[in-house]
């Protein structure tokens, strides 16, 4: 059960918000301009390549690297394949996962390393690996780590994570706020040396801004009428986020919100990027999901009875190219079967700013929906 009386009550959310969420998403700007900073000190500017990858390998542990291969495999394009490399193991457990090259890796490839811990043996063993098969090794993860020694040992390129004290208090959820942006923006700094994507210094600092705005927008003091962070987390409350993207940075956004909502909240979100999506959830919102599929609902004793379980579609677009767009098919297709409908479209700007918007509100949105729920 939601507390939505929480959202409007920030020392609440303050006292609830242990794994330090909030701070993370209120402050994801200040983190990307310190990992940017951080990057350029290491060198990252000066880096002269001699040309692109064949393949870009990601590894790390969790959500943080998922969403990171995600983002940077969409930002860049089909020029140079961008694959996360998934763990083996028994358990998530550091000392548990394994990591292993594909038999093609060679010296023309680059391997990525992501990790807000840096303790994990396996990401030790691949980056010595990629070191014999020839690959270039760049890791970004906490400094003073043991991965950062064998990154150095191996001749690889170190990238220190920009982390926080509170990062420490409590163990580290791959989906919170901060850990993207401190794994995603050195590595984007890399990348655009590289030539595989475009994230110069002044595009990263307006990325930051946005980052700042929309913190603005949606934080704690911002009451939930003018909060779209808010708003969207009461929205999703007892509800089955049906999560539709349109637009090429949408996707990972919709993607990351959907891993966000279930690893923070507990909340189950299924999602799909349009047009495909319609058809793809059609018969779902056809189903005993939809609203209107329960005519005695409306008549339910909201105190002695809970509610059930229904859809609610949110739909995430950056701005389709060339006018075409799906969201009135899908606008008609949820509400033909009374499902409500919330929407999210970012400010114009730059492709990394919207990107950047659309994740942090859905951040938020997922942040509050885990502290008003007690998760």
């Amino acid at each position: 059960m939601l507390d939505e009386t929480l959202l409007d009550h920030p020392e609440g959310l303050a006292a609830a918000d242990r794994r330090g969420l909030l701070r993370g998403a209120a402050e994801a700007g200040a983190r990307v301009r310190t990992a940017a900073r951080l990057a350029a000190e290491t060198g990252v500017g000066g880096l002269k390549p001699d040309g692109r990858p064949r393949a870009v390998l990601i590894a790390g542990p969790g959500a943080a690297a998922t969403h990171a291969a995600d983002l940077l495999g969409t930002l860049a394009g089909p020029g140079s394949p961008v694959t996360r490399l998934a763990p083996s193991g028994v358990a998530p457990a550091a000392g548990a996962l394994r990591w292993d090259l594909p038999g093609w890796a060679g010296s023309v490839d680059l391997l990525l390393i992501a990790t807000p811990d840096g303790t994990e043996p396996g990401l030790s063993l691949l980056a010595e690996a990629a070191y014999r098969r020839g690959c270039t090794v760049v890791a970004v993860a906490p400094p003073g780590s043991p991965l950062s020694e064998t990154v150095a040992g191996s001749h690889g390129m170190f990238l220190p994570m920009a982390t926080a004290p509170y990062d420490h208090e409590e163990p580290l959820a791959g989906s919170a706020p901060g850990v993207l942006w401190a794994l995603l923006t050195p590595l984007l700094a890399l990348l655009d040396r590289v030539g595989l994507l475009t994230a110069p210094p002044d595009a990263l600092e307006k990325v930051a801004d946005r980052l700042d705005q929309v913190a603005e927008r949606c934080g704690p003091a911002i009451a939930t009428y003018g909060n779209p962070a808010k708003t969207l987390a009461a929205e999703l409350a007892d509800a089955l986020p049906v999560v539709w993207t349109e637009g090429t940075s949408a996707g990972p956004a919709g993607r990351r919100f959907a891993a966000a909502l279930a690893e923070l909240s507990g909340t189950p979100a299924v999602v799909a990027e349009l047009p495909e999506a319609l058809a793809a959830h059609s018969v779902l919102l056809a189903g005993p999901l939809a609203a209107g599929a329960d005519p005695d609902d409306f008549f339910r004793d909201r105190v002695e009875e809970p509610s059930a379980l229904h859809a609610r579609v949110v739909l995430l677009r950056d701005r389709p190219i060339g006018g075409l767009t799906a969201a009135p098919a899908a606008r008609d297709l949820a509400l033909g079967h009374d499902t409500p409908i919330s929407e999210l479209e970012p400010e114009a700007g730059g492709e990394l700013e919207t990107l950047a918007e659309l994740i942090a509100i859905t951040d938020f949105a997922a942040v509050y929906l885990a502290l008003a729920s007690g998760a």
